[in-house]
């Protein structure tokens, strides 16, 4: 993909704790663009953000605001994507969509910049920010893939207020006021009480007991490595914690893996940082990946079930809000605006 200059840039769903971070990153990382419009809904508007050392005031969405914009980073919804993204691409903007809107539409791509930064030059005008808890996996498992081939998938999440929204998160911090105050619990966001308990995602559990989460994790997955037979198992769970994803992992090859082998790939991976200290029993845990760009991957070992050695278990956290959504969506608009390829994570 050649250089796209990026004069005009517009944030969607700006005031979402998503659309927030995306505003943080860009200034973190110095992503310049002459014009930044901040869009959200009319509950929204009139919000001050600021954005390029500039504060900017939050306008409501309207179909003629992507006349000029070279790049939309939408964060509002897979409704409002599905509504306004092929507006703004037909106005001339290039849209990042964090939504689910077009995930698994196979005309559009679905990119991690680490993994399948390729799939960029066969983009149409929209590019899809993968789920959450898909990219904070393959993060950890795609530079495996690469050396030696993953015949089967087995993960277990641990999925935190965060991946719901900021009302989510608020949702949280009441209801432990709430519990240490002796009140009774009134779940809002979320369908049962998050405080101290665990549940089902809360997504809607289809024909074959699979919920909504873990039916993308299978199938964004087999579309990001171009693996459509690839075997995946998840149980995708909400857990009492504010911000970042945990992830169990279990891989089995098609033969015998070294967990050396395999923390090796892991240290020269981009995007991912090795918590492995068995000495001092520290690991991945997400109050160590809350505010990181990296993915903490640790508990590298062989799997115990397996004496042929083809099994390897894996913990990681990563922060949803950053890797798991908004820094992707800004590594995708940085490829976009220097046509440069970051280096790729899977080992060759």
């Amino acid at each position: 993909m050649s250089a796209f200059p990026v004069r005009h840039l517009a944030i969607v769903g700006a005031t979402g704790a998503v659309g927030r971070e995306c505003c943080a990153i860009l200034d973190q990382r110095g992503f310049h663009a002459d014009r930044v419009t901040l869009l959200a809904s009319q509950r929204s508007a009139g919000a001050v953000i600021n954005v390029g050392g500039a504060d900017r005031t939050v306008e409501v969405l309207q179909p003629a605001d992507f006349e000029g914009v070279d790049i939309a980073i939408f964060s509002a919804g897979a409704e409002t994507s599905r509504r306004f993204a092929p507006i703004a691409v037909q106005a001339g903007a290039i849209v990042i969509d964090n939504s689910s809107a077009f995930r698994m539409d196979p005309t559009v791509p679905l990119v991690i910049p680490e993994i399948n930064p390729g799939d960029l030059d066969g983009q149409r005008g929209i590019i899809a920010v993968p789920n959450c808890s898909a990219i904070i996996m393959l993060m950890a498992i795609a530079p495996i893939h690469g050396r030696f081939p993953i015949k089967r998938i087995v993960v277990s999440t641990y999925q935190s207020a965060s991946g719901a929204g900021a009302r989510a998160m608020h949702e949280l911090i009441e209801q432990t006021r709430q519990h240490l105050n002796g009140e009774s619990i009134r779940p809002v966001v979320f369908p049962h009480p998050i405080v101290f308990n665990l549940f089902c995602h809360n997504t809607v559990i289809g024909p074959d007991g699979y919920n909504g989460e873990e039916r993308k994790m299978i199938d964004e997955t087999r579309k990001i490595l171009h693996a459509p037979d690839l075997s995946i198992s998840p149980t995708c769970v909400r857990v009492p914690v504010l911000r970042a994803h945990s992830e169990s992992i279990n891989l089995e090859f098609d033969r015998a893996v070294a967990p050396d082998a395999v923390r090796e790939l892991l240290c020269r991976a981009p995007g991912v940082r090795v918590v492995d200290d068995r000495v001092n029993n520290r690991f991945p845990m997400p109050i160590d990946a809350t505010g990181r760009d990296d993915v903490l991957v640790g508990r590298i070992r062989q799997d115990a079930s397996r004496p042929d050695g083809r099994g390897i278990d894996l913990f990681v956290s990563g922060d949803q809000l950053r890797k798991g959504a908004a820094l992707n969506a800004v590594q995708i608009a940085e490829h976009i605006a220097t046509g440069i390829r970051p280096r790729v994570s899977v080992a060759q």
